[in-house]
């Protein structure tokens, strides 16, 4: 959020107004409407647009044995993603089908976590839930019917929930409860991970900004003042730190998908 939105969470007077979720509402068209277009919509969309531009007029040129800046950007991601996510993690029979659902995740939420600390955004388009639940279930619908193939069927993969060699009594109790591990838990966690770490990590920048200006502008003593230039100084601090957060759950976002395509394609359960 930027300072002119973040002065605008402080009262009038000496009260302070902290932030919280209705502060985070910006409809660009459709005002309260439940059909709204909003700014981080209007940023994931743009962010999509931009990768795709980006990696189709990298690729569609000839390539060079000695690569430029924007050759070399676009090689290094793909090897990050094909080499260290998808063939490690997958395995180098079947990781090649699922490449670009694995480097297409990454990157769009990477730029839109990135988005939190870029001047002008400075939002998360994935600490709203609907997009981690989007990309969620593009997940969980791509897994399942990996495994639904890899498989041999619908029934064979129900049955494939319960390990063997079980004892008759038990085979119930693990079947309701890989059941729920699969089609619920895991799910609801991938998408819930997301978005909770975003959504804390803007929420902490965004105390300590609004904070840090309230006690620099109306503190009315030199301590507390002080106190405001410190506010300001963690928040740079914190602004690093949040970056190295956002490519964490890029990455593991990613490669929990791939763990669970690569369990949804095995051999075994």
């Amino acid at each position: 959020m930027s300072f002119i939105a973040g002065a605008a969470l402080v009262a009038d007077g000496e009260s302070f107004k902290s932030p919280g979720t209705s502060d985070f509402w910006w409809p660009l068209i459709g005002g309260d409407s439940n059909w709204a277009i909003t700014r981080p919509a209007v940023v994931f969309l743009v962010s999509a647009l931009l990768i795709g531009w980006f990696f189709v007029t990298v690729t569609g040129k000839k390539l060079s044995v000695v690569p430029s800046k924007r050759q070399f950007m676009a090689e290094g991601v793909y090897g990050f993603v094909r080499n260290t996510i998808g063939r490690d993690i997958i395995g180098s029979k079947d990781f090649l089908r699922f490449l670009p659902l694995l480097l297409t995740c990454f990157t769009l939420i990477l730029f839109n976590n990135v988005a939190g600390i870029i001047p002008f955004i400075q939002y998360p388009s994935t600490g709203r839930i609907a997009f981690p639940i989007v990309l969620t279930v593009i997940v969980y619908i791509t897994y399942h019917v990996a495994a639904v193939k890899a498989k041999g069927g619908f029934g064979k993969y129900m049955g494939s929930l319960i390990p063997p060699g079980l004892p008759g009594w038990l085979k119930p109790i693990m079947f309701v409860l890989e059941f729920l591990t699969y089609f619920i838990i895991r799910p609801l966690t991938l998408a819930l991970r997301l978005f909770g770490n975003m959504m804390a990590g803007h929420l902490m920048l965004l105390v300590f900004i609004v904070g840090g200006e309230y006690l620099l502008l109306h503190g009315g003593n030199i301590g507390l003042n002080g106190a405001g230039v410190l506010s300001f100084a963690a928040a740079i601090v914190m602004t690093f730190f949040e970056l190295l957060i956002e490519f964490l759950q890029a990455f593991i976002f990613t490669m929990l998908a791939a763990l669970y395509i690569a369990d949804a394609v095995s051999d075994h359960h």
